[in-house]
């Protein structure tokens, strides 16, 4: 049985047990979260949301806070002495999949 959830304007398919990394959600490790946007819900008969399944949720427990390896960005203009570089290091949210509901 899988599941899939938007969450951060992505999508995400998941089963129990998966260990996903998701845009920055404001939970403390060890706490519990609840998605409510479920696009999908699979097992014996599956069930499709226009755009979400009513009444579905998926659970998952917050295993950490972290920053993504830094993605360095680099411009310049041949010719015109014009060099910038930028680091960039995204945040996300650890999450283990523990119950799809629906």
């Amino acid at each position: 049985m899988y599941a899939i959830i938007e969450t951060g304007g992505k999508q995400y398919k998941v089963a129990v047990g998966d260990t996903i990394k998701v845009e920055k959600l404001e939970m403390e490790a060890g706490g519990n979260f609840t998605f409510d946007k479920v696009m999908l819900v699979s097992g014996d008969d599956a069930k499709i949301g226009v755009p979400y399944v009513s009444g579905a949720t998926v659970t998952a427990a917050v295993l950490e806070q972290g920053k993504h390896k830094k993605v360095h960005a680099f411009k310049y203009k041949p010719k015109k002495a014009y060099k910038r570089k930028v680091g960039h290091r995204q945040p996300y949210t650890a999450l283990k999949i523990e119950a799809i509901n629906g």
